[in-house]
């Protein structure tokens, strides 16, 4: 016995068939196996030698049972049956580890040691590990069937039913998944079952009634060690409280109890030695079966090593091979060649069934390469499409004509290039390569149509929204009763104009029908679209619009020249001609009138709701009748051709009046400062007051002409202070500025006056020629000036500054 801290083991029976009682009595008191009770179970694992069953229990259940050197060669490792405790699982588990069927060891007749071995593990065993190869299963000579099919016979014949689970462990997974192996695997079994005679009692018991099989699949430990470990702590959390419900022997049956384990092995045991039926012939196929598989196993990892292949593999990877099908070819038939030499000798159907196994496994390893080549050779058509497709359109070629024909001269060198991948021993269909390349080609011919005719929209929506903007603009600018069916002649014939060439460039796209008309509907749309935006954001701006056009009309005469307020002009008449403008703009911009048939009576209603309402009349039918405007919607306008609706328009309106009122008091003012100007004289009731109340003072004049003269000299000083002054220009801009404005010219001006006169009295009286010229030139005064008398004409000089001297002086 061996012995570790975590592990204990014995060999219960020895390579000659003896039971080892005292061993297994010392093992049990190592391992306290009598304190256990019913709490214990029992695994064992069969299967061919030299299968790894012993390195599968070491890595599972932490055992230590000697395994085999591979570098040593493969042999037997395990005599007999040897038994552990498992470290680590609970409750305490005990791995029985059998010694390997097919074993050369004892030869070719000795094999009632493997089927005695194989019904005493399933007869005490709670759960049994069945090691078998995943290339094993679905064939009907594999390791372990004629082994299977006489335990189960003479298991019914010798025991009592016993509720035992079979785990099949299969070893070096392929590719192929569990689910699909695991019921092939099961309907094996299941066959052996039917096909072994069953005692009376027995003959209708279905094999659940016996086993519980379950399947679980491990990889290569030597070529994906750590995948391998893995699985196994993976399976090894199966097999704590494996004898709780639901674990692998939850429903085990005929448990006997721990104490007498030991006993009731070695009677067990003592049966089967006892029974000679159990004497089978050899069985040449497991021979065979070993043999061809590690055949096969060399050849395929020679050809995995291999140069060639290997730079083969690599550089498929990046870029295409010429001639890659003969060089795989090649390198196939040479490895398959080989194995046949050196498994000839071998059972036919054995050999056979592994060369195709091999095959298959060769292939399995091509297929990526294969796959790749395919792959680059469906890039570099889709690349070499791509550039002709390119180059035809630019040629001017149609685009369903150059599509259509790019297409097929692509696809057939295409399949002229998947001849020279092809495996001659297989049967792959290019056809899914060759759908993607149809596939990849027509999502690219999709882009491009799709692009294309994107900038072909594109391109007629740019003309539509330029030939649209400004000349939609310019009519709303100067909107009038003929604006909006302007405005539609105007959408009509551009519309026409535009789908016309669209229509024309869309024949080449080779599109159905209602595309084709859907696409020219969404153009019309736009267009649409685009007078639309347009008048909503000229109806953003309207209440500028208003205003300009009511300084307009207000501002400007008809001839489109400024007005000048003389005071003949009827202010009143001239604002409500251009509020009545700026009303009829407003009411061309409330609504949208895009169709033919668009009526309304926005117009009147905004006639009667802003511009009438001055009128007594309305403004008492105002506070008994609805407000017209006080909504948000006009009769006979959907909402969605509403710019402006009733309640905006009235508070435009009210805001427009606001901001233009000032202009028209400007406008009043100016006429009333204009008619002050021209009109001096006193009203007539006042001229006939002083004509009456002034009589005596008149008669007092006509008998002193004296006087007469002093009030003629003191006119004419009035009169030139009148002129000095501008007292006229100075009351223009109100009586208090002219006021303040006279006060601080008054005292200078007569100072200037008397220095003027002081200066024509100290010119000397010689200068008789000057003097007779002044005379001469007295016709000369400006216009407005006196020239009653030479006193006025020398008083109106000095008022022009020029120095003239007076005759009255020299008299």
């Amino acid at each position: 016995m061996a012995n570790s801290e975590t592990c204990c083991s014995t060999q219960l029976i020895d390579g000659d068939g003896l039971f080892n009682a005292s061993g297994i009595e010392k093992f049990m008191k190592e391992v306290k196996l009598g304190e256990c009770g019913l709490s214990y179970a029992v695994v064992s694992i069969m299967g061919p030698q030299s299968s790894g069953k012993s390195t599968l229990l070491n890595n599972l259940f932490h055992t230590n049972f000697r395994e085999m050197d591979a570098f040593k060669g493969r042999s037997q490792t395990t005599k007999g049956i040897w038994m552990a405790r498992c470290a680590g699982i609970e409750p305490c588990t005990l791995v029985m580890d059998l010694e390997g069927t097919d074993g050369r060891e004892r030869g070719e007749d000795d094999t009632a040691f493997e089927k005695q071995s194989a019904l005493f593990a399933l007869a005490v065993s709670d759960i049994v590990l069945i090691n078998m190869w995943c290339h094993d299963i679905g064939r009907e000579q594999a390791a372990n069937k004629p082994l299977l099919k006489t335990v189960f016979q003479v298991m019914m014949r010798l025991f009592s039913p016993r509720k035992t689970t079979l785990l099949f462990v299969i070893r070096d997974k392929t590719r192929t998944p569990l689910e699909n192996l695991e019921p092939v695997l099961r309907e094996d079994i299941q066959k052996i079952w039917d096909s072994v005679p069953k005692p009376q009692a027995h003959k209708d018991t279905p094999l659940s009634e016996f086993f519980n099989v379950e399947v679980v699949a491990l990889s290569s430990y030597e070529e994906k060690e750590e995948q391998f470990r893995e699985q196994v702590a993976s399976l090894r959390q199966r097999f704590n409280q494996s004898i709780a419900p639901g674990g692998l022997a939850g429903d085990r049956r005929g448990v006997v109890p721990a104490s007498g384990f030991s006993f009731s092995a070695q009677e067990i045991w003592k049966v089967i030695k006892e029974n000679k039926d159990l004497d089978l012939p050899a069985h040449k196929v497991m021979v065979a079966t070993v043999r061809c598989e590690e055949i096969a196993n060399e050849k395929y990892a020679a050809f995995v090593a291999n140069e060639e292949w290997c730079q083969l593999e690599e550089t498929v990877q990046s870029d295409p091979i010429p001639g890659f099908g003969k060089k795989i070819n090649s390198l196939l038939h040479a490895c398959l060649s080989e194995y046949d030499a050196e498994a000839t000798y071998f059972d036919e159907g054995v050999r056979t069934a592994k060369q195709k196994q091999l095959q298959e496994k060769l292939l399995q390893l091509v297929q990526p390469a294969y796959q790749s080549a395919l792959g680059h050779m469906r890039s570099v058509t889709l690349e070499k499409f791509k550039e002709t497709f390119e180059k035809a359109l630019k040629g001017g070629e149609r685009f369903s004509a150059a599509a259509n024909n790019c297409i097929e001269s692509c696809v057939d060198q295409f399949d002229k290039a998947c001849a020279d991948v092809v495996i001659e021993l297989t049967n792959w269909d290019t056809s899914k390569v060759r759908e993607k390349l149809l596939r990849d080609i027509d999502a690219h011919v999709a882009s491009v149509r799709e692009a294309k005719i994107s900038e072909l929209t594109s391109s007629y929506e740019e003309k539509l929204k330029v030939s649209l903007s400004g000349p939609v603009e310019a009519l709303l600018d100067g909107a009038n009763s003929d604006t909006w069916p302007s405005v539609r002649s105007l959408l009509k014939r551009e519309i026409q104009s535009s789908v016309l060439g669209f229509s024309a460039a869309l024949n080449g796209f080779d599109m159905d029908e209602e595309t084709r008309q859907n696409m020219i509907l969404s153009l019309e749309d736009y267009a649409r679209g685009v007078v639309e935006g347009k008048a909503r954001e000229e109806a953003g701006r309207v209440l500028i619009r208003m205003k300009d056009r009511f300084t307009m009309l207000f501002s400007h005469d008809s001839d489109s020249m400024p007005r000048v307020w003389t005071g003949n002009e009827d202010i009143r008449a001239i604002t409500k001609t251009a509020r009545s403008a700026s009303l009829k703009l407003l009411s061309v911009m409330a609504a949208l009138r895009l169709d033919d048939g668009d009526k309304d009576d926005i117009e009147k209603t905004l006639k009667v709701a802003l511009l009438d309402s001055s009128s007594s009349a309305n403004i008492s039918r105002s506070i008994t009748a609805v407000d017209p405007l006080a909504t948000s919607s006009w009769e006979q306008i959907p909402s969605s051709k509403t710019l402006i609706t009733p309640v905006q328009c009235k508070t435009l309106w009210r805001q427009f009046k606001m901001e233009t009122e000032y202009s028209v008091s400007q406008a009043i003012s100016a006429q009333e400062a204009n008619k002050r100007h021209n009109n001096w004289l006193p009203p007539p009731w006042a001229i006939l007051a002083l004509v009456i109340l002034g009589f005596n003072e008149f008669m007092t004049l006509l008998k002193n002409p004296l006087y007469l003269g002093v009030i003629f000299v003191g006119f004419l000083l009035i009169k030139a202070l009148w002129v000095q002054l501008n007292i006229a220009g100075e009351f223009r801009h109100g009586v208090l500025p002219g006021v303040i404005s006279l006060a601080t010219k008054f005292v200078p001006t007569i100072m200037n006056l008397m220095k003027r006169l002081a200066e024509e009295g100290n010119n000397p009286a010689a200068n008789n020629p000057q003097r007779h010229t002044s005379r001469n030139n007295t016709n000369a005064v400006p216009v407005g000036s006196s020239v009653s008398s030479s006193s006025s004409s020398n008083i109106t000089a000095l008022e022009n500054g020029n120095r003239y001297t007076s005759s009255s002086k020299d008299e």
